[in-house]
């Protein structure tokens, strides 16, 4: 090895850190960038044209995703999101940066803390991009999704690996594909049921509304289906209730085929009729709450039961950054070596 040879590669070498740094990566589905019709054409288009979320015949999906689609649903969506956004902005963004921070503060400063969305923005390539530029050497990627589903941990894996193919050098990578199985999850939605019912009394029915997915993708072999009935039947254990007074049921039904059932709107229609008059709804496949808990359960489907003769419904909020659920969540991430 030459002198000139040696001293270009010790170089180099010296700029590399010798302890190498861990990073984390946390992601969501996304929000669009504002309450507005442009905003909600922008976010839209990236999140409909994922084809983990739309399984049909790519070019006739297109055609009507940007024929008829994106000229109707942005201005309709526009105005849900209004409904509920905050001086922080989106409420999804604002709890998912809280729970950034306070996973970072747990696991101190030899771990760098990223937040990425799979659709809008900050991007995953952006949250990458930040860990690179950290110098981390292992990634650890927390989909925040507790049940496994491929239109949202599957995918998220996809944007991962797509932009770490474009790296020089790939680092370690920890992928987690789910949690719903970790003992403290089950024990922090049974505390917030615990705390409802302290403070309001036992309902008739606790109602777990999951976010519903094409019923064909279950018969493909999707496990979300499954995950989801077993944190029903595990949260309910550890709040101690009787499996009766539970309901599993799947919302945000889109198009025409046929999701999971039973649907959420469908059964709080149904349920006054049969007696059940006072309920509590949560839903735990949310890490963080954001439309679809705050817009379309806490309201759309409130109005639902009520119309229908139901008398109480309260609507138990996500796990967000309460102090239970960060600990669940740095509990999997220093298992998973991000200490």
């Amino acid at each position: 090895m030459t002198a000139r040879y040696r001293a270009l590669t010790d170089n180099a070498h010296d700029t590399v850190k010798t302890t190498p740094r861990t990073g984390v990566l946390l992601t969501n589905l996304g929000t669009p960038d504002a309450p507005t019709k442009a905003g909600l054409r922008r976010y839209l288009a990236e999140f409909l044209s994922d084809p983990r979320i739309v399984e049909i015949p790519r070019l006739l999906w297109l055609l009507i995703l940007h024929g008829i689609i994106l000229n109707i649903r942005p201005k309709q969506s526009a105005k849900l999101y209004e409904s509920i956004w905050t001086d922080e902005g989106s409420p999804l963004l604002a709890i998912s940066r809280r729970q950034r921070d306070a996973i970072a503060k747990a696991l101190g400063p030899e771990v760098k803390v990223a937040l990425g969305m799979r659709y809008g923005n900050p991007s995953i390539a952006s949250a990458l991009a930040e860990l690179q530029a950290a110098g981390v050497r292992k990634i650890v990627v927390l989909p925040l999704y507790p049940q496994y589903a491929a239109a949202t941990v599957g995918s998220t894996f996809d944007a991962v690996s797509k932009e770490l193919q474009h790296w020089r050098w790939v680092p370690e990578l920890h992928f987690l594909s789910g949690y719903c199985e970790h003992p403290g999850y089950a024990t922090a939605l049974a505390a917030t049921m615990s705390e409802h019912q302290a403070e309001h009394g036992a309902p008739d029915k606790w109602v777990f509304s999951y976010h519903g997915t094409p019923k064909f993708s279950l018969e493909k072999g999707d496990p979300y289906y499954c995950f989801c009935v077993k944190t029903t039947r595990l949260a309910a254990e550890k709040a101690g209730l009787n499996p009766n007074d539970c309901i599993t049921t799947f919302q945000s039904r889109f198009g025409k085929a046929e999701w999971l059932k039973p649907y959420t709107e469908q059964t709080l229609k149904e349920l006054p009729a049969q007696g059940v008059k006072n309920i509590a709804i949560l839903s735990p496949a949310f890490s963080a709450d954001c439309l679809e808990t705050l817009e379309e359960l806490e309201e759309q489907n409130r109005d639902f039961f009520l119309d229908a003769g139901g008398e109480q419904y309260h609507y138990i909020p996500a796990l967000n950054d309460r102090a239970d659920h960060i600990e669940l969540l740095v509990d999997i991430l220093q298992k998973a070596g991000a200490a």
